[in-house]
């Protein structure tokens, strides 16, 4: 058969359903190979968000996400959506086309150097060889796969599609599984916690990928002590459990670091400091780091660092095991801080901002839904006020943290679970950078609800240059507001400037059989007692 063939034919038994990209002239083969539909190519208005999809897809599949570009500018643009699969942790394969060995070196339209290009943003990059496919796609998967999990780059050279293939197939990819941590080390996790009188739980995105949080909360229940969670671990503790404490680093995060500056020992598991770095918010007290890699952490400031390095389930289970230590963490006082908390977040009346959509959202979209958000403001207002029901059911990018995410991770979303409801919550910023992605929703035509939050500003940067006392400038998007057209790209655009008329433009966009637009004008004031305050 042809490499085209094996290639497609490879990544269907590893379970790849589609495919996100824009094509070139050497993709035609692949194109061909695909014409029964599985994998599914699916066209995307710019490769970034091929890649953004593919992150997503690899986070709620378990298979990996892949995405193509073709030389040049369309490796440049899929390097975008390459790095999130990176610093957000998502099985990947990036194909692109590369040179034909003769020209390797030389100067060429569009050609670029892509195993350099890939190398900073990928865990491996490699160029194909006719001779080695079956141990290089192997090897990729395997690679991708393999905690901690990431994207891999492959260059196919040009004409490789076409030339005849006689590898035998390599059997679906499952990853050696994780190893417990060393006795000595789990020894010593046990005494450090059992001598503590007021530890921490933090909670971190491996925690979320490994399906950890059972067993989390098991542990806070015995022996009553507080959780926090970085942003992309929500959904793993309920926000009304006792020992809910937060999340770190998002709206009114000084409200959660009156919890964190009491603690004499913080338990990170499952903690990723690509979110957010330990010595970013930690009082001065030693840390148990329980995950899949080594502690990440300035040693000569925070000398007592416990590495319980293997799968952290071993760990949680050790820690159940253990007597119920002597807290003196006075939950009253944290069930207090907590609804104060949350009051905050509670709309005022006359005033339509990010609150009331949030608040009028959260009641309609059911409890299974997955709600996919941008970079900017109301990212860090959702990381707080938005309660989340499953793990997976708010996706954002906090490693990456590119804007433009938020719209192309519907779509992921969406194919990957085509029967859950799915809504995207994007500034009007993101908005502009993916709208040509409404045509990729419409070729799609499944039931996906795209909120854009439309107050013709970049608020994020506009409140940091408030607080600096600055002028704020290059923020502003319009000086007015956009008047509001019917469609883009055939999707429909409802319009919506209070809570009564967002409640009916939801309603009827979540009734329809395909995309919709709710261009929610709003009054972001509400952001600036909410976000970028203390211990950020």
């Amino acid at each position: 058969m042809t490499f085209a063939n094996y290639l497609t034919r490879f990544l269907r038994e590893q379970g790849v359903k589609h495919i996100f990209g824009v094509p070139s002239g050497d993709w035609m083969s692949y194109m061909e190979a695909m014409e029964s539909g599985d994998p599914e190519f699916v066209l995307v208005a710019n490769e970034a968000s091929g890649g953004f999809m593919a992150t997503v897809y690899g986070w709620l599949t378990g298979a990996p996400g892949v995405c193509y570009g073709t030389t040049g500018p369309g490796a440049t643009n899929l390097s975008t959506g390459v790095g999130c699969a990176l610093l957000d942790r998502s099985p990947v394969i990036a194909l692109t086309t590369e040179p034909p060995e003769h020209m390797v070196g030389r100067t060429t339209q569009m050609v670029i150097d892509h195993q350099t290009l890939f190398k900073p943003v990928t865990k491996h990059t490699f160029r194909m060889r006719l001779e080695q496919v079956e141990k290089q796609l192997g090897d990729a998967v395997t690679i991708a796969k393999t905690e901690v999990q990431g994207p891999v780059h492959i260059g196919l050279p040009e004409g490789m599609g076409d030339k005849r293939v006689t590898a035998a197939f390599p059997p679906v990819i499952v990853p050696k599984p994780i190893a417990a941590a060393d006795d000595a080390s789990l020894a010593l996790m046990e005494k450090v916690f059992s001598k503590a009188t007021k530890p921490l739980l933090a909670i971190g995105l491996t925690a979320v990928r490994l399906g950890l949080g059972e067993t989390i909360v098991k542990v806070a229940e015995r022996h009553d002590i507080p959780v926090v969670l970085t942003p992309m671990a929500k959904g793993l503790i309920d926000e009304d459990h006792r020992s809910y404490a937060g999340v770190l680093f998002h709206a009114l995060s000084d409200i959660v670091a009156h919890t964190n500056l009491q603690a004499d020992l913080v338990v990170g598991v499952g903690y990723d400091p690509v979110e957010f770095n330990y010595e970013s918010w930690m009082p001065q007290v030693p840390l148990v780091h329980i995950d899949t890699t080594a502690c990440d952490i300035d040693k000569k400031v925070y000398r007592k660092v416990y590495d319980v390095v293997g799968h952290p389930a071993v760990a949680l289970e050790r820690l159940l095991a253990l007597e119920p230590i002597a807290s003196k963490w006075d939950m009253e006082a944290l069930r207090v801080r907590r609804e104060h908390m949350f009051s905050r977040f509670v709309p005022k009346a006359g005033v339509f901002g990010p609150l009331s959509v949030l608040q009028i959202l959260r009641e309609i979209l059911p409890d299974d839904g997955i709600m996919t958000c941008d970079v900017g403001a109301h990212t860090h207002l959702i990381g707080q006020a938005w309660r989340t029901r499953h793990p997976f059911g708010q996706l954002m990018t906090n490693g990456w943290s590119s804007m433009g995410f938020g719209i192309p991770a519907a779509l992921g979303a969406k194919l990957a679970r085509p029967e859950t409801p799915v809504v995207c919550i994007t500034g009007d910023g993101g908005y502009m950078m993916m709208a040509g992605e409404m045509a990729t929703a419409k070729r799609i035509g499944k039931n996906i609800v795209f909120i854009v939050l439309s107050d013709t500003k970049l608020e994020l940067i506009r409140l940091k240059q408030k607080k600096r006392g600055r002028i704020t400038e290059g923020t502003t998007l319009s000086s007015v507001q956009p008047q509001v057209t019917d469609y883009m790209f055939g999707v429909p655009i409802l319009p919506a400037d209070s809570a009564d008329t967002f409640r009916a433009a939801l309603t009827e966009a979540f009734a329809s059989e395909g995309p919709v637009i709710v261009q929610a004008i709003i009054d972001s004031s509400e952001y600036e007692d909410l976000i970028l305050r203390k211990h950020k």
